[in-house]
């Protein structure tokens, strides 16, 4: 056992990307903390998200404090700015997006019992640090779905929720796609990358 070296995880991260196809989004509603922002875009970069909408008053990705946490990975996103997460939702879904809020909210269900057709972009929607998604933007989700929490602290930082959320996306998909080889050195599919990817509705974002 040893750590990979950086040829070994080139090759390891490609073949990951080589079982990864399904258009991933996100929908920040009013999260104002840039370092929780920049959190987020590093945690987006690294599970291949292809767009983020920003709604309300989200701190921008290019913010020097954002920059400070995502170290510099949004140079790989793109985003788009929205007045209310409302529209931003009704945004996502006319391009194809199968928008889920994130949320502790009546009605929500585990993140790992969501139904997610497998043909569908998805756009999680994640909301401020203490209020969550707003009212309107929970009614604009198709799926609300919440991540169980069962030790004493009953809450997510918003940017730990995002990294659980799109690992569960991801998760599914890996599982319904084998992989078509070993990793580098004899490590599986189940190796280093899936320790390392394994991260986090969060709702409760302290920074």
């Amino acid at each position: 056992m040893r750590n990979l070296n950086p040829t070994e995880l080139k090759r390891l991260n490609r073949d990951w990307r080589r079982r990864t196809e399904r258009p991933i989004a996100l929908l920040l509603d009013g999260v104002q903390t840039p370092y929780n922002v920049g959190s987020i875009v590093r945690a987006a970069a690294s599970f291949r998200v292809d767009h983020l909408w920003l709604a309300g008053a989200t701190a921008s990705p290019a913010d020097a404090k954002s920059r400070k946490t995502s170290l510099g990975t949004e140079r790989f996103l793109t985003w788009s700015a929205a007045p209310t997460g409302a529209g931003a939702a009704e945004q996502a879904r006319a391009e194809g997006y199968l928008v889920v809020g994130i949320e502790l909210a009546s009605g929500a269900v585990p993140l790992a019992e969501v139904d997610l057709p497998a043909d569908r972009p998805v756009c999680l929607a994640l909301g401020h640090e203490d209020h969550g998604l707003a009212a309107a933007t929970l009614r604009a989700c198709d799926a609300v779905a919440y991540v169980p929490t069962p030790g004493r602290v009953g809450s997510l930082n918003v940017a730990v929720c995002a990294g659980i959320a799109l690992y569960e996306i991801r998760r599914r998909e890996w599982v319904a796609t084998p992989p078509e080889s070993s990793g580098p050195s004899g490590v599986g599919s189940s190796g280093p990358s899936g320790v390392r990817s394994s991260g986090p509705s969060g709702i409760d974002g302290d920074a």
